[in-house]
């Protein structure tokens, strides 16, 4: 890290021109408004960029902006907006001078001025980007009334989110039929996801840190790591761009019982005077009993304590340079089982985890002032410590082999601790021409190391393992608003794997069209033979703990995946809309696959060998309207097969067939949003997402005397919501909401029951039929 920032001050200190506009007052200012050109109505919080530089500001909530202090010269302004195109204006800035710059921006649809950094770490408008990338913004989590990043990730084609565990919620999100394992979760760009924080992580991030959530789908880019093949996850926080504050609290009702969970959240921002500095924080309190649906006295939902705080702060160095910094604080208890009340050893069965999570980054980002060279350099970390106790029934057995007393597990408890590093330094050059078209050439390189310790002592359980990752990529993207052509590659060692292993990426789009773009890709990579994080979940099944151990000669496993898409960008008459058609087609050699194999310690055994290969294939369909001022829709539609290139046996028992189809992969499923504004206070939302059937693994437990596969219903979940805003002040304003989720209760009713469940066998929706009510006050 010493060597990489003595690069950065090096090179800052052969910028001439940014050396001498550093920390001076220039008195060159630049103020004006943004109007919507429809109806002339001052459009607030709209986000103006001087182009080239890190400066930037947004409108107040009357319309009007300043910039001051800004370097002299030629520049382009940029003026940004949720539902307008984007719009420039070229500026002449001069010393002591105060320049007007006004702007009138038309609607547009809601995607296609919108700028994306997932593609190539680069901003990049959203339809110019080598790669498709869907975004999901703040609003849209307000508007599924989530208080947490899986509560809104399935509202996109190609990704479901699913409850994996009837007694701790264990969620995993899959990205074109392929479970979390295949994808990566970044935080500001940056691999802070770990095994152990894979486990819980998308119900502990809280939906009120999140500015917007950019979704990859498929391999990509060279920039990440060579095991998203499945798609990436880039979780944006927010960076405080104007001085503000908002409070809320929202009630539930789960299954409209008197099960409560309380959601308090807290942000605010301030902005100095200069626009120099800023600090954005947050602050979120989730308090929910647990739930049991079935009433068997034992949670289908678990009881859950978490508190997050955490910031973002940011430092202009000059006009081309910054460092942000960003901390999170993440205090997080969660149990599931029956006697909630009670310690975890006195209950029949208990799944608990108390998690403590530090983590954060520190990044510098600098460039020439024509923006021809461009250095991001990182460091990030994150520190988890887990409590846990993963504990089933204890029968007494006397010697005539009947039960005479049954118990909890006082050999249950464990810890786990868990340390995540990475660092990174990354250089962009812009070529003018490069042999035919503009470029934009990309190397970087990136460490990152993960020691985890995971104990349990009643049952002499040991885990140790530490993992380093070497990487360095190169990637060259020629292109201009019709063409785009990106080649690259990685090379990573890791220490679990002998050889160095490289991964190619190649992508292409081409645009006849202003509105129609046309994309190719294709992504080869690697999963490691490491634990993963359903490894440090322990289930129980059938009263009887199950764990999941590497097989000794695991090896690791490639994958190489293909992409085609069509976005078309198009007005009919005054409704705008957006249609995307995609294809995607992934090959998995020596894919990881669990057996049972026996018992250890009162433990079932589930070993992960190296099974035949996978094949994974099928097409994403999207359509966004924007029909007018008050009517917005979008709708999504996955149809996929999932197969095994030979069947796998995953029982035991001989006698049950092996399957050459996924399990948990259903062959169809959807989303929709509705927004409706009838008059300017109300919002009217109805959001809905469709889950096809599938075929899910039921072990031998209080449901069944033998291990089955099961072919699930479909369902059709869908949620309402009404918002009302009342304008307390020009600044201050309050919002009402409330509403249904999983209005027509489509949700699980063969769930096993008692003791001896199986807690893995759970599908469908996360929740049944709730209502919820809150209130937010923003100034």
């Amino acid at each position: 890290m010493r060597k990489f920032l003595l690069i950065i001050a090096l090179l800052g200190a052969l910028n001439p021109k940014l050396s001498a506009q550093r920390g001076t007052k220039t008195d060159a200012h630049l103020f004006g408004h943004v109007i919507d050109k429809k109806n002339h109505e001052h459009v607030a919080y709209a986000t103006i960029v001087l182009i080239g530089t890190t400066l930037g500001t947004t409108t107040d909530a009357t319309g009007h902006f300043l910039l001051k202090n800004l370097p002299f010269g030629d520049y382009e302004v940029e003026v940004r907006a949720l539902g307008y195109a984007t719009e420039r204006k070229k500026v002449c800035l001069h010393a002591q001078g105060m320049v007007e710059l006004n702007f009138e921006i038309s609607e547009q649809n809601v995607t296609v001025g919108q700028v994306v950094v997932s593609a190539n770490r680069s901003e990049t408008l959203k339809r110019e980007a080598p790669s498709l990338v869907n975004v999901l913004d703040d609003e849209l989590f307000a508007r599924v009334s989530t208080s947490a990043l899986s509560g809104g990730l399935s509202y996109q084609p190609g990704v479901r989110v699913e409850n994996t565990c009837q007694n701790c919620g264990f969620p995993q999100v899959r990205i074109n039929g392929l479970d979390g394992r295949y994808s990566q979760i970044l935080i500001d760009s940056h691999p802070l996801f770990s095994a152990l924080t894979g486990v819980y992580g998308l119900e502990q991030i809280p939906a009120n840190m999140i500015e917007r959530v950019e979704v990859l789908r498929g391999g990509g880019s060279a920039l990440y790591g060579s095991s998203a093949i499945g798609g990436t996850i880039n979780v944006i926080t927010k960076d405080p761009t104007r001085s503000m504050a908002e409070i809320g609290h929202t009630i539930t009702s789960l299954g409209c019982s008197n099960s409560y969970e309380n959601t308090t959240t807290l942000n605010a921002s301030l902005v100095s005077d200069s626009g120099k500095a800023a600090i954005a924080v947050f602050g979120q309190i989730r308090n929910g009993a647990g739930y049991d649906d079935n009433g068997d006295g034992f949670t289908e939902i678990l009881d859950v304590n978490s508190e997050a705080v955490g910031m973002r702060s940011f430092f202009r160095t000059s006009a081309y340079s910054r460092i942000t910094a960003q901390y999170h604080h993440i205090k997080d208890y969660r149990r599931g089982g029956d006697q909630l009340h009670l310690p975890p050893h006195q209950a029949l069965v208990c799944e608990k985890a108390d998690h403590t999570i530090d983590g954060g980054s520190i990044a510098f980002d600098w460039s020439t002032a024509d923006r021809s060279n461009r250095l991001n350099t990182y460091f990030s970390f994150q520190n988890t410590s887990r409590d846990s106790f993963y504990g089933g029934p204890i029968e007494e057995i006397d010697d005539n082999g009947n039960v005479t007393d049954v118990h909890g597990d006082p050999n249950a408890y464990g810890h786990t601790d868990d340390l995540t590093l990475a660092a990174g330094l990354q250089y962009v050059h812009a070529f003018k021409k490069l042999l035919f078209l503009p470029s934009e050439l990309t190397l970087g390189i990136e460490y990152s190391h993960n020691n985890l310790h995971d104990t349990s002592i009643g049952y002499d359980i040991d885990t140790k393992q530490k993992t380093h990752i070497y990487g360095g990529y190169i990637q060259n993207e020629w292109k201009n608003k019709q063409w785009s052509v990106l080649i690259g590659g990685r090379l990573d060692k890791h220490n679990l794997v002998d050889n160095v292993i490289f991964s190619p990426r190649v992508n292409l789009r081409y645009s006849p069209l202003e509105e129609l773009s046309l994309r190719l890709s294709y992504a080869g990579g690697y999963r490691a033979p490491q634990a993963y994080d359903e490894d440090l979940h322990i289930a129980i099944v059938g009263g009887e703990r199950t764990r999941i151990r590497l097989a000794e000669n695991l090896t690791e496993e490639r994958s190489s995946s293909w992409s085609a898409s069509l976005e078309w960008n198009r007005m009919f008459g005054k409704v705008s809309t957006t249609w995307v058609l995609e294809g995607f087609y992934t090959t998995l050699d020596d894919v990881f696959a669990l057996r049972t194999i026996g018992e250890e310690n009162g433990a079932t055994i589930q070993e992960r060998y190296n099974g035949s290969g996978a094949t994974v294939g099928g097409i994403n369909f999207e359509a966004m309207a924007k029909f007018s001022e008050w009517c917005d829709l979008q709708a999504g539609f996955t149809w996929q097969k999932s197969t095994y290139k030979e069947p796998e046996q995953w029982s035991e028992d001989p006698t049950v067939a092996a399957s050459k189809r996924m399990f948990r992969t259903p062959d169809t499923y959807g989303y929709f949003t509705l927004l409706l504004k009838p008059w300017k206070p109300l919002e009217i939302d109805l959001t809905g997402n469709y889950t096809g059937s599938m075929l899910v693994q039921h072990f031998v437990s209080s449901g069944t005397d033998k291990d089955i596969a099961v072919e699930t219903p479909h369902f059709m979940d869908i949620n309402l919501r009404l918002a009302y805003k009342v304008q307390l002040y020009k600044d201050i304003q309050l919002e009402l909401f409330g509403g249904i989720k999983n209005i027509f209760n489509a949700y699980q009713d063969d769930f096993d029951m008692g003791m001896n469940r199986d807690s893995g066998y759970v599908y469908g929706p996360l929740m049944p039929r709730s209502w919820f009510l809150g209130a937010k006050i923003r100034f």
